[in-house]
């Protein structure tokens, strides 16, 4: 009885890549599309440039999947170089109106002229200045599109901590993208 695609496994998914197998190929890219999609798309919401992204990414992927050690886990290591194309997309053609960023407050929005200031460059530098826990929640929720239930059970916390931790994260972003904006003389005009 042949195997649904859904049944192979990451290993033998990547050993019949590795062998140039065609078929593994596009089950590979076609497993792992969506969730760099929505992953990308959280950055961008032009097609043409996703769509060049990802294939920069899964060309990444096929090219460097032999030094793929099965040490963590596949879509890890893929969502990583899939990630590394959307930086290297972003500090290649400088795109400000390209990221996307949820820091949306209802009771304490941050100036768009703040935001429009800043590169990908610098959300990511100051998303790695946040705590610990704060900025893993912050970073699977904004960047990986992981929900709060999901977030919970990957990090063993509960549902309403990952929630608080992405208000948290929000709150410290939206100051330092403040400070970062009066401290650059963006708004001097």
């Amino acid at each position: 009885m042949k195997q649904k695609p859904e049944e192979i496994s990451d290993k033998a998914l990547v050993e019949g890549c590795l062998r140039n197998d065609r078929i593994s190929q596009e089950l590979l890219y076609r497993r792992f599309f969506p969730t760099m999609y929505r992953m990308i798309r959280r950055y961008t919401q032009d097609e043409e440039i996703i769509m060049e992204i990802l294939n920069t990414g899964f060309l990444r992927v096929f090219t460097k999947l032999d030094t793929f050690s099965f040490a963590g886990s596949l879509e890890g290591w893929i969502r990583r170089l899939v990630f590394h194309s959307l930086s290297d997309h972003f500090r290649k053609y400088k795109k400000e109106s390209g990221v996307k960023v949820d820091l949306e407050d209802r009771d304490s929005p941050v100036e768009a002229a703040a935001i429009s200031g800043l590169f990908f460059e610098d959300i990511i530098q100051l998303v790695d200045r946040l705590p610990g826990a704060t900025r893993e929640v912050f970073w699977l929720y904004a960047v990986e599109g992981y929900n709060h239930a999901e977030i919970g059970e990957r990090l063993g916390i509960s549902d309403g901590t990952s929630k608080w931790h992405l208000s948290m994260a929000r709150q410290k972003l939206r100051k330092m993208i403040e400070k970062y904006y009066h401290n650059t003389n963006y708004h001097a005009g």
